[in-house]
Parts: structure tokens; C-alpha cells; sequence
């Protein structure tokens, strides 16, 4: 298959490219700045990379382009794009929300609706966007990351209903506390915090979600779609 994954130099993102090589597929992948990291793994896996601000309509839609270019079509979406913050919700400016919501949620919108032009077409394909457990339980002190992620499970829904006649599956997988560069900010006492109120009592690693998307965009999977699946080590039960 010819997978396109956005948000894929580093953590999740670039757990997913290394997954879906080893399994024989076709990769090109979005990265915003980190040349360095880009370029390596690209190097390392033979895939395409393709830098590309997914918050911009008119740069996904000619990135979007460049993938096809190369890869001849997109079966498989992973939307994976996105920052974080840390803030109260009196500190978050204007410039924060809209960075917030244009990455996270309209990003994944602009990705998928240039993407879905050529699966419909195709009568095939398969979306995951990779949300978050704040979208479902909400985060203090992260108001507007946990509504960005709360969105992606309305995208998601409604998507998987739109996109159903055309053999199209869409599901979100929303990880837990996961051991990425997003995360390493962490102190020692919060990370703590955080294993102890997991039931599995440990954070997870990128590889054990990238190997849930790998699930959700094969052929076992083709009768599943408009899901939330949390890979969160029971953190949101």
C-alpha cells in the first residue's frame, strides 16, 4: 500500500514510517522544520520526505500533490500532526488557540479532504487520525489542546459515515502518556505521577501506537470504522 503520514520526523510520527516499511509498504511523510531528523530517517527507511505546514490549506493541497506525484496514490492517511501546550487558561492568547486548533484539528481536516479526492476515486482507502486521551477526558491546563483533540473524535464519526460508500474506513487512535520528545519535558516527579495513575503502570512506547495504526489500516481491520481506540495503557477507562 502507499501510506502518507503527517507529523512523521520524530516520536509517533516516525514509529509509524518505520512500521509501515517493514511491512512492505510505500511511504512519503509531512515533517514542518526538523530537516536533520527528516532527511535521516528518510534516509534510513527509503521514504519521501515532504516538508509541509499542515495548518496551511494551500501547502497541504500542493504537498498532498507532490505524495501522489511520487507514490501514484494514497490508500492509507496517518494524521499525526500536532503540538502542545502548557498553559492556564487566562495565559492562553489568541495566537495560542488558533496555533492550537489550524495544527491540530483544521490541519487534519486540510490533509484528509486533499487526500479523499483520490480514495473516493479509488473506491478505497483507510484515515487515522491519532487524537489524544485529553480529547476524551480533558486535561487541566491544557484546555486548548484537549479541544483540539475532542474535535478529531467528531471528524472522525462523521467521516467514517460520509466516507463509508466509498470503502473508505476512518478511526482515531487516542494514546495515552507515550515516551516521545512531546513528553520529555516531563519532570521526574510528573512522570511519576502519571505511570502511577495508568493501570499499566508504566508509559508507553511510540511503537506500540504505530503498531495499532498499522492494525487499523490493514485488511483485518476492514470492517471497522468510526472508532476510538485508546492506547493508553487503561489511563481513560
Amino acid at each position: 500500500m502507499n501510506v502518507l503520514i503527517t507529523g512523521g520526523s520524530r516520536g509517533i510520527g516516525a514509529a509509524c514510517v518505520r512500521a509501515f516499511v517493514q511491512r512492505g509498504d510505500r511511504v512519503a511523510f509531512f515533517y514542518r522544520q526538523n530537516h536533520a531528523a527528516a532527511e535521516a530517517l528518510a534516509s534510513e527507511t527509503d521514504t519521501l520526505a515532504i516538508c509541509a505546514d499542515v495548518s496551511d490549506p494551500e501547502v497541504v493541497c500542493r504537498s498532498v500533490e507532490e505524495a501522489l506525484s511520487a507514490l501514484g496514490s494514497i490508500d492509507v492517511l496517518v494524521s499525526n500532526a500536532g503540538i502542545s501546550q502548557i498553559k492556564l487558561l487566562g495565559d492562553v492568547s489568541d495566537e495560542d488557540w488558533r496555533s492550537m486548533i489550524d495544527t491540530n484539528l483544521s490541519g487534519a481536516f486540510y490533509v484528509t479532504r486533499a487526500v479523499t479526492k483520490n480514495m473516493v476515486a479509488n473506491h478505497r482507502g483507510s484515515i487515522v487520525f491519532i487524537g489524544s486521551m485529553w480529547g476524551k477526558t480533558g486535561a487541566s491546563c491544557e484546555a486548548h489542546y484537549s479541544a483540539s483533540k475532542a474535535g478529531l473524535r467528531g471528524l472522525t464519526m462523521a467521516l467514517a459515515k460520509e466516507l463509508g460508500p466509498s470503502n473508505i474506513t476512518v478511526n482515531c487512535i487516542e494514546p495515552g502518556v507515550i515516551d516521545t520528545e512531546m513528553n520529555a519535558e516531563l519532570d521526574g516527579d510528573t512522570r511519576r505521577a502519571l505511570c502511577d495513575a495508568t493501570p499499566l503502570c508504566r508509559i508507553g512506547r511510540a511503537e506500540e501506537v504505530a503498531s495499532a495504526v498499522c492494525f487499523l489500516a490493514s485488511d483485518t481491520a476492514s470492517f471497522i470504522t468510526g472508532q476510538i481506540l485508546g492506547v493508553d495503557g487503561g489511563f481513560a477507562v
